[in-house]
């Protein structure tokens, strides 16, 4: 059945994100979020498992990461010394 609906901004954000994160389609999941609050027992769907993968990223040879504020307050000076032509 096609209907349509007012939906609360906050609602469909939580609607849309979840279609997002279980990819699946918007009316998949109000269909799914309705028929969960009118049977209250009923299994809720489990979102998918977030995992994180590490990536080994190291500074550059030469580079000393207990300088970085050096570097910083070196590039600081010669920016305010040569403003750019905006």
């Amino acid at each position: 059945m096609r209907t349509t609906l007012t939906l609360d901004d906050d609602v469909a954000d939580a609607l849309r994100e979840r279609a997002r994160l279980l990819n699946i389609p918007f009316k998949q999941v109000v269909n799914d979020t309705l028929r969960r609050g009118m049977s209250p027992a009923a299994k809720e769907v489990p979102l998918p498992e977030y995992r994180v993968v590490p990536n080994h990223s190291a500074l550059a040879s030469g580079i000393d990461p207990l300088k970085l504020n050096q570097i910083n307050d070196q590039l600081d000076a010669e920016a305010f010394v040569e403003p750019s032509a905006n």
